[in-house]
């Protein structure tokens, strides 16, 4: 048919467009889009016929586009940005041009075997014995409920107890919301430890558990290494300790923080990660992967090849006894996956660790020196000092409505994309850091709006 056929001027059309995107320094903010406008703009162009592939790649283009706010921008810092390599993102389109999937070794073993070189790396970051492995799923939440899924049936099993026997997971009350839907989802309940500035610690954990009147139904503990709103990494090694005395299934939830492992300014923090059963990290944060991609680890993954492995006659040729057989589906929640790890493959095999670093650590930096300004600033008050690369600020006088008319007039102005966050009830400002790119005169620049007293 047609449609599958090499159009040769349709790949240069596309391939015209993705070097102008990739060739953009810097990539621009760009607007959030109107649905009246975008109606219009998509209104018809679904139907029985097709359109010149010019004309739809211009609609694209010229109105849909624009109307993403473009998270590898280096004036993007809000929520938790991105800035994917250029290598990755190239890669990326390898791996969609070649339909390339990842589901089991028999099918994929290339790619496998180099999403399994990624992994490697990750778990001797973390200190995690050479056993430990894994695979790479969408994002954080979906890391989170494949670990907790396991966590929840070894805790069953060790417990000798059944399907409907409600079972509880310590968790901070700082934990990202993907906790708390997991547990939701997978029937378990939450026992909220409270945590001393914001952190959760062994001592709470401990103190927690002894106050509480039964906790024989705690089956396992999750720590945060970096949490989403302040970038603060509980205390790792003091949890371990616990979770180890008590049999307890200890997750790492590093989703955007673990990627400081690769930063010597900051690795003490994360003493501790090596004694995890399970360890989550999102290489498209701040590894400078393209979305959606985030690495999942397991100390055992025979466990949750255990749990995971799902049984049907059309799938039992994927299972052998062959040692060098990986399937990455036994391994999550899902079957169907791509191969979304490769791109951070290639851009690690490309620029080597010692690039990654001296990224993450120009972000740590970046968030230090901002801390010292804003420090500096009469009219600005610094919340708390910087542990990763998120800075968390005030400005004297503002209230909520205040810090959003400031948000909008930024973001009209294309001067900076910075939403306000809550802290302990309070609306404040809030840098995430993460883009190499980002430049303290662009830090300057947006400060330098906070001067009036008020943003309206």
């Amino acid at each position: 048919m047609r449609m599958h056929r090499y159009d040769p001027a349709l790949a240069d059309l596309v391939f015209d467009y993705m070097r102008d995107r990739l060739a953009l320094d810097p990539v621009p903010l760009d607007h959030p889009g109107r649905k009246d406008k975008l109606d219009r703009a998509l209104e018809g162009l679904i139907g029985a016929q097709g359109n010149d592939p010019g004309d739809v790649l211009a609609v694209y283009a010229d109105q849909l586009a624009p109307s993403v706010i473009s998270c590898d921008s280096p004036r993007f810092l809000s929520f938790i940005p991105a800035a994917p390599t250029k290598a990755a993102l190239l890669f990326d389109m390898v791996v969609s041009c070649a339909s390339l999937q990842g589901i089991s070794w028999l099918e994929a073993a290339g790619a496998v075997a180099a999403e399994n070189q990624v992994l490697r790396l990750i778990s001797d970051l973390a200190g995690l014995p050479a056993s430990a492995g894994g695979c790479f799923v969408s994002g954080g939440s979906a890391g989170n409920l494949s670990a907790l899924v396991v966590a929840r049936d070894m805790g069953r099993r060790r417990l000798g107890v059944g399907a409907r026997d409600r079972l509880r997971v310590a968790v901070s009350d700082q934990a990202h919301s993907s906790i708390g839907n997991t547990l939701h989802i997978i029937g378990m309940d939450a026992l909220v430890v409270a945590t001393t500035d914001h952190r959760l610690t062994g001592e709470a954990l401990r103190a927690a558990l002894a106050a509480d009147p039964d906790t024989g139904d705690v089956i396992g503990v999750v720590a945060t290494a970096g949490t989403t709103n302040a970038g603060i990494v509980d205390d790792l090694a003091g949890i371990g300790a616990v979770a180890r005395e008590r049999d307890l299934w200890f997750h790492v939830d590093g989703a955007y923080g673990g990627a400081g492992l690769l930063a010597p300014s900051v690795r003490a923090k994360y003493d501790g990660i090596e004694l995890a059963d399970s360890f989550v990290v999102d290489p498209h944060k701040w590894l400078f992967a393209p979305f959606d991609c985030a690495a999942l680890v397991y100390r055992n993954p025979s466990l949750a090849r255990g749990v995971h492995t799902q049984d049907a006659s059309y799938l039992d040729v994927l299972h052998t006894d062959a040692p060098e057989e990986w399937n990455p589906t036994d391994y999550a929640y899902h079957l169907t996956r791509r191969a979304r790890g490769l791109p951070l493959w290639f851009s690690l095999a490309v620029h080597g660790t010692d690039a990654y670093t001296e990224a993450i650590e120009t972000a740590l930096t970046l968030a230090r020196d901002t801390a010292e300004l804003i420090r500096a600033t009469p009219h600005l008050e610094l919340i708390r000092d910087p542990e990763l690369s998120a800075v968390l600020f005030r400005r004297a006088g503002w209230d909520a409505a205040d810090y959003l008319a400031w948000s909008q007039r930024l973001l009209a102005g294309q001067i900076g994309f910075v939403t306000p966050t809550g802290w302990e009830g309070e609306t404040v400002a809030r840098f995430a850091f993460l883009h190499p790119g980002t430049t303290m005169t662009t830090v300057e620049e947006i400060l330098a709006t906070m001067a009036d007293p008020i943003a309206g």
